[in-house]
C-alpha cells in the first residue's frame, strides 16, 4: 500500500496537457443555462442566489486541465460556503457542469494534484453534510465521485499506453529504415569499394580493365540513387504500395561472372510468383546482404551460390561462398548487417543464420514462411 501511495504521489502530470481552447468556451453556455433554469424553477429556494454562485464559479471550470487544484478550489470553497450559510443544498440541476472537476483532475493532474484535489472534495462533502441526510443520497454523491475518478484515470492510462505504443511503432521504422539502408545502400557502395579497388590493381596493367570496372562503379552509382529515390518515394508516401519493392528479378541481377579480383556469383531461384511481396522483399535483402559480405570477407572466394527453393509453406534461402573468412568474422562477431538480418527474418515470423559451413567455407540459410499477411 505505501508503494502504491509513493508511486500516485511522484505520478507526473499527463503528457500533452492541451491549453484553454474554443471547446473549452462551450463550458461558458452553462451560464445562461443556470440562469434559465433558476427563471423557469420557482419551487428552489434561493435559486438567484445559486444561479449567481454557479455563475461565477463557472469560468474556472476554464482551467480545470492547466491549474486543476486551483480550479478545484474555485469551485468547492464557495459552494462549501454557501452550504453553510443557507443550511441546505445546491438545487438547480445545472450544477452538474461542476462534474467535469474529478474527471479532469483525474485525467489531466499530477499525482501530488490528484491527492489535493480530491481531498478537497472530500472535505467539502464533509463540511456541507446536513444533519439527517440520507445515507444513500452521501453513498451515491461519493459513488459519483469515484466513478469520474476511475473515468478519467482509465483514459489517462489509454492515451499513455497508445504514446508507448506509437513510440514502439515509431522505433520498429526507424529500425527498418536503418535495415533499408544497409541493405540496399550498403550493398551498392560496398561493390563500388570493391571495384575500385580493382580498379587501382588493374589500371597500371590493362586501360581496358580499368575501364570496365568504371563502368561498374557507374552502373552501381546509378543503383545506389535510384535505390535511395525509391526510400525516400516510400517515405513521403502515406500508403506505399508493392512498386517500389524489391522483386525477383533483383535477384537474378546478383549474378555475375567474376573475375580474378571478384568471386562469380551463380543464381538458383525458383519461381515466386505466389509469395507474398513482403516475403519476396526480403528474400532480396537478405541475398544480396549475403553476396556483399561475402565480397567483402571471403578471402581467396571462387565463388558465391546463391539458392532459393520453395516447399509447401516456406521459402528457403540458402547462400554460400569457398572463401576464408578472417578470425573477428568466423568467430562470430555479428555486425549491424547480421543482426538487420536476423530481424528482417524474425518481423515475418522466419529465421536466418549464418556461420561456417561443414564443408567449407561460409553459408548463410534463411526460412521464411510463403504466406504472409501484417
Amino acid at each position: 500500500m505505501r508503494t502504491l501511495w509513493r508511486s500516485l504521489w511522484r505520478e507526473p502530470r499527463a503528457q500533452g496537457v492541451p491549453p484553454v481552447g474554443r471547446r473549452d468556451l462551450l463550458l461558458l453556455a452553462a451560464i445562461p443555462l443556470v440562469l434559465l433554469e433558476a427563471a423557469l424553477r420557482p419551487d428552489v429556494t434561493q435559486r438567484w442566489a445559486q444561479a449567481a454562485l454557479l455563475a461565477a464559479v463557472v469560468p474556472a471550470l476554464l482551467w480545470r486541465r492547466t491549474h486543476p487544484v486551483p480550479a478545484v478550489l474555485a469551485a468547492t470553497i464557495p459552494t462549501a460556503a454557501y452550504v453553510l450559510v443557507a443550511r441546505e443544498p445546491l438545487a438547480l440541476g445545472t450544477s452538474a457542469v461542476l462534474l467535469v472537476l474529478p474527471y479532469a483532475l483525474a485525467r489531466w493532474a499530477s499525482g501530488r494534484e490528484i491527492v489535493l484535489g480530491f481531498a478537497a472534495f472530500a472535505l467539502r462533502d464533509v463540511a456541507i453534510a446536513v444533519p439527517g441526510q440520507p445515507l444513500a443520497d452521501a453513498a451515491a454523491g461519493a459513488v459519483v465521485l469515484v466513478a469520474l475518478a476511475c473515468a478519467g484515470g482509465a483514459m489517462r492510462f489509454r492515451a499513455r499506453a497508445r504514446a508507448q505504443s506509437l513510440d514502439r511503432v515509431r522505433l520498429l521504422e526507424r529500425e527498418h529504415l536503418a535495415r533499408d539502408l544497409h541493405d540496399t545502400v550498403a550493398h551498392h557502395v560496398s561493390t563500388i569499394a570493391v571495384r575500385a579497388q580493382v580498379g587501382q590493381a588493374v589500371a597500371g596493367r590493362s586501360t581496358d580493365d580499368a575501364v570496365a570496372e568504371l563502368a561498374v562503379i557507374e552502373r552501381e552509382a546509378r543503383d545506389t540513387l535510384a535505390e535511395m529515390r525509391d526510400l525516400i518515394r516510400v517515405l513521403r508516401r502515406a500508403h506505399p504500395d508493392d512498386a517500389s519493392r524489391p522483386s525477383a528479378a533483383d535477384l537474378a541481377r546478383l549474378a555475375s561472372q567474376g573475375d580474378e579480383n571478384t568471386p562469380a556469383v551463380r543464381v538458383v531461384v525458383d519461381p515466386l510468383d505466389d509469395v507474398a511481396a513482403p516475403v519476396v522483399a526480403a528474400v532480396v535483402r537478405l541475398a544480396q546482404e549475403s553476396v556483399t559480405n561475402a565480397r567483402r570477407h571471403a578471402r581467396h572466394a571462387t565463388g558465391i551460390d546463391v539458392a532459393v527453393r520453395l516447399d509447401d509453406d516456406t521459402v528457403h534461402l540458402r547462400v554460400h561462398d569457398d572463401g576464408d573468412r578472417p578470425a573477428h568474422a568466423a568467430g562470430g562477431r555479428a555486425g549491424w548487417g547480421l543482426v538487420g538480418m536476423r530481424e528482417r527474418a524474425a518481423l515475418l515470423g522466419g529465421t536466418c543464420d549464418a556461420g561456417p559451413d561443414s564443408a567449407g567455407g561460409w553459408t548463410v540459410t534463411a526460412a521464411l514462411p510463403r504466406r504472409w499477411s501484417p
